[in-house]
């Protein structure tokens, strides 16, 4: 379920949260068809099924409904990312650039509404989806997970500097990727082996 901040009230019972998740659903979906301008809450809640009320009880406009999606999408990623590193013993955070990016392109290429809207909204110049305050950039917030992930559920060093650490390889490997895919809808396989190489370089001089 969404994060407080994204959401005007959370869903407590099954009910709203299956409603809230057709929403979810729906949104990426519509947004596979006509991208985030054209994207209208009242077709969102066409898809669903729900009333527009029942859309506006959850989520003040188009905008938190995105964020919201960014959110479930990033969970969706760490969730991802345990399962490919399960059993497997990790040296460096290093060890982890292969599969960061590997799950990335995986999710942009089947997830629905991910190549619109990722962990935020992939038009240029737009920053704000994860933080319902909207005062931290989207690639701040995924560094800052990545870095709880990477120590509690990997057992990868607490370093100093981590997280402006990992925000640099964020921003970096985020480019080089939005590259990619602007080149080639399926991600042009050698911009995609640049942004595993820049990573994993990085990441090996900063923090081995």
């Amino acid at each position: 379920m969404p994060e407080a901040g994204l959401v005007r009230r959370q869903p407590v019972q099954r009910r709203s949260m299956e409603r809230v998740t057709r929403l979810l659903d729906a949104c990426a979906e519509a947004l596979d068809e006509s991208g985030y301008d054209a994207l209208t809450t009242r077709e969102v809640a066409r898809r669903a099924g729900v009333p527009i009320g029942t859309l506006y009880q959850f989520f003040a406009g188009k905008q938190a409904l995105c964020g919201a999606l960014a959110a479930r999408n990033l969970e969706l990623f760490l969730q991802r990312l345990r399962g490919r590193f399960a059993g497997r013993e990790l040296s460096h955070w290093s060890d982890t650039a292969l599969g960061v990016v590997e799950e990335f392109v995986a999710m942009k290429r089947t997830v629905p509404g991910f190549g619109v809207v990722d962990f935020g909204d992939t038009r240029p110049g737009q920053h704000y989806l994860l933080d319902g305050a909207q005062a931290v950039e989207n690639n701040e917030m995924v560094a800052r997970r990545l870095a709880r992930f990477g120590v509690e559920d990997l057992g990868l060093a607490q370093v100093p500097e981590l997280e402006q650490v990992l925000r640099v390889a964020v921003e970096v490997a985020d480019s080089v990727l939005r590259l990619a895919f602007r080149a080639d809808p399926e991600g042009e396989p050698g911009l995609v082996a640049e942004a595993e190489w820049l990573l994993r370089s990085y990441l090996s001089a900063r923090l081995e």
